[in-house]
């Protein structure tokens, strides 16, 4: 690869969503520089065609490749699930791929969970990659999984741990499907500011049931990949940017909600 430490890790979402994962690799890699690049113009990705999702992650991984990140995180489960191998072959050798699923599956191999939930998008679900990924290396595992559109835009509004937020994660939690799991993913990189909700609709259920966010996992994942190989950055940081293909204030005030301090958002349509 004809990467080194100096350069940038690069992010993106179709939204803010994947600033949650911008927080935890900061969290565990405070020297780092990202580029995080919010492709608002399009989101959500949950209900868009396969070919469609494609296409806008070729033309972000390129904007990506020409900043000269050495890696670049996937920070969307639905653009992760039918994506990933078409960035992992743009990139080539120019910049690492990392994608939201398969941290989280190695995480559900590793703790040998049976009795697994996905909740997702509408793509990540119809896509089966959560559970392809994790049959492929455990047939016994059951995978059991079910779409919850109206979670990442209700978060994306700002309803979160409030009355409106409670109604819509219990009706969810309460499908048939999800019954009787040890573990439950949170497919989605919006759902980690639902993350303690969840929790406490299994606490007053007395049920115990692991909560795996799956931008914990991954920014766990890549710094010890980063450590193996070289690529963390001891030296003086530098500037962190955060690119949107289309501004509105709102949304910028929404980005505190999911990236803990106050970021400037550039607007940069790259989209013709």
């Amino acid at each position: 690869m004809n990467t080194n430490a100096q350069q940038a890790i690069g992010l993106f979402d179709s939204g803010i969503g994947g600033l949650t994962v911008a927080n935890a690799l900061i969290n565990q890699l405070p020297n780092e520089s990202l580029i995080y690049f919010g492709d608002t113009a399009h989101l959500p990705y949950g209900d868009k065609s396969a070919d469609t999702i494609r296409y806008f992650t070729k033309t972000i991984g390129n904007f990506l490749l020409s900043k000269e990140c050495k890696i670049i995180v996937i920070a969307c489960n639905t653009a992760s699930s039918v994506a990933y191998e078409m960035l992992q072959n743009l990139a080539g050798d120019k910049a690492h791929v990392f994608s939201v699923i398969e941290a989280v599956v190695d995480e559900i191999i590793r703790k040998k969970y049976k009795k697994v939930g996905v909740i997702g998008t509408l793509g990540t679900i119809n896509s089966n990659a959560y559970k392809t990924k994790i049959n492929a290396k455990d047939a016994t595992v059951e995978v059991h999984q079910l779409a919850t559109p109206l979670l990442a835009p209700m978060i994306e509004s700002g309803f979160v741990d409030g009355q409106i937020s409670h109604l819509v994660i219990e009706e969810y939690l309460n499908a048939p499907e999800l019954q009787d799991i040890e573990t439950l993913i949170l497919a989605c990189t919006h759902y980690p500011l639902i993350k303690k909700e969840i929790e406490e609709y299994y606490a007053k259920k007395n049920k115990k049931v692991d909560v795996l966010a799956t931008n914990e996992i991954v920014a766990i994942h890549i710094k010890k990949f980063m450590i193996e190989n070289g690529l963390v950055n001891y030296e003086k940081k530098g500037k962190n940017s955060f690119y949107v293909s289309d501004y509105t204030e709102s949304f910028e005030k929404t980005t505190q909600l999911f990236y803990k301090e106050s970021i400037d958002l550039i607007q940069m349509p790259l989209f013709k």
